[in-house]
């Protein structure tokens, strides 16, 4: 009998208790709901129905709205279970939408809390188009290839597969729906006909393919032999750093580069040239290097004419080298590096700064591997060295 009193009493007690918590949270309770919802992103894209859940941390009444307008209507809900809706995006149209859900708890207070996303319906199929004249795809050894595409919508990726490698693609300007990639194509490539796939994929998943033919023609690339004094190359050991380590500098500055254009427009001749003393691409024999292709372009003008920055970009390296001697590389995005080598001397640039079209870069000179006054001017896409004067033509 005493156990039964014992436990009733502390059943009654335990009730009183609850009740008493409940009276106080009802009255007192300052806090806000929270609100979780799952199964759409801030600034996501979706196409059909969006399942979603949503979930509180109190009981709650619910309002939610679609760009203002009640999805459905008002309810309450508890915090026990997840709650699952829909939104219909194909009785919306395509673009920018918002999602409003408003939660007040059933306290005497009315707590209120809002949480918002904004999201992207997109229901157009997709739809893309190789554009270009066949001419385009006719690419010499050394040369670069520029591959756009025409899209119908703003597209998540393109990527461009060709000679066993894949380049992304990245919108022409701001906004465009014209998306390009710039593809190297090697001295040593073997020229033959290749066919050429592009992958792209729009912001909801959608996917399609184009397929072309590219073809790389074989290009006559000259000889030349080259002498330097042992004497001018050991003065230059002792005056510069070595060139061991230059193609890791070049590998990852290239992996540093942004992935978007830092320039506009077609790119201009870095300096006054009276003369091309060696072509791209020439196979050169030297009594120290031996036989290689000379992948850049010598010029010559008056000893210390002005050198100037072929487009705009950034300075990502001044140094002095043993073989390149002066040496200074612009970055202009995409992976795409220009380099300017033998100068006599550095103008006042710094490496990390903006440089514009046409500002000094330094003077012409014969600072390492140089057997006389001229500029060794020289362009690489992914760390692969092409024609640079392709760069500069109105067609390109």
């Amino acid at each position: 009998m005493i156990r039964l009193r014992h436990t009733v009493a502390i059943i009654f007690f335990g009730f009183i208790g609850l009740l008493s918590w409940s009276i106080y949270t009802y009255f007192f309770d300052a806090s806000l709901p929270l609100i979780v919802v799952k199964g759409i992103d801030n600034h996501g894209s979706y196409a059909g129905d969006i399942q979603c859940l949503l979930s509180l941390s109190k009981k709650s009444q619910v309002a939610m709205l679609l760009d203002g307008v009640l999805l459905t209507e008002k309810h309450v809900l508890s915090a026990k279970d997840d709650h699952s809706f829909v939104i219909p995006t194909k009785n919306v149209s395509n673009g920018c939408h918002t999602l409003k859900i408003e939660a007040t708890d059933t306290t005497f207070s009315h707590n209120k809390n809002t949480v918002e996303c904004t999201f992207f319906v997109d229901n157009q199929p997709l739809q893309a188009i190789l554009i270009g004249t066949e001419e385009v795809y006719k690419v010499f050894q050394g040369r670069t290839l520029h591959v756009q595409l025409q899209t119908n919508k703003p597209i998540e990726k393109a990527i461009v597969q060709l000679l066993a490698h894949e380049y992304e693609c990245f919108p022409e300007s701001t906004h465009s729906l014209v998306y390009e990639a710039f593809i190297p194509i090697q001295c040593e490539e073997v020229p033959n006909e290749y066919l050429m796939n592009v992958l792209v994929a729009d912001k909801v998943g959608n996917t399609l393919s184009l397929e072309h033919k590219m073809q790389v023609i074989v290009f006559p690339f000259k000889k030349h032999t080259l002498q330097i004094s042992e004497e001018k190359m050991q003065e230059e050991e002792l005056l510069a750093d070595s060139n061991t380590n230059f193609e890791d500098i070049m590998e990852e500055l290239t992996k540093q580069s942004p992935k978007q254009k830092l320039w506009k427009g077609t790119f201009c001749i870095p300096m006054d040239i009276a003369r091309i003393t060696c072509e791209f691409g020439t196979v050169r024999t030297t009594q120290r290097k031996g036989r290689y292709a000379h992948k850049a372009i010598d010029a010559i003008n008056t000893p210390k004419s002005v050198v100037w920055a072929p487009q705009d970009g950034k300075v990502v390296l001044k140094k002095r080298f043993t073989y390149t001697g002066n040496t200074v590389v612009i970055d202009h995005g995409l992976g795409i590096l220009s380099m300017f080598a033998h100068l006599e001397d550095f103008a006042k640039i710094e490496v990390g700064t903006a440089i514009k079209k046409g500002n000094p870069l330094g003077t012409m000179g014969k600072t390492g591997y140089a057997s006389g006054y001229h500029l060794h001017w020289e362009m690489r896409i992914g760390n692969i060295a092409i024609d640079p004067m392709q760069w500069t033509k109105p067609t390109f």
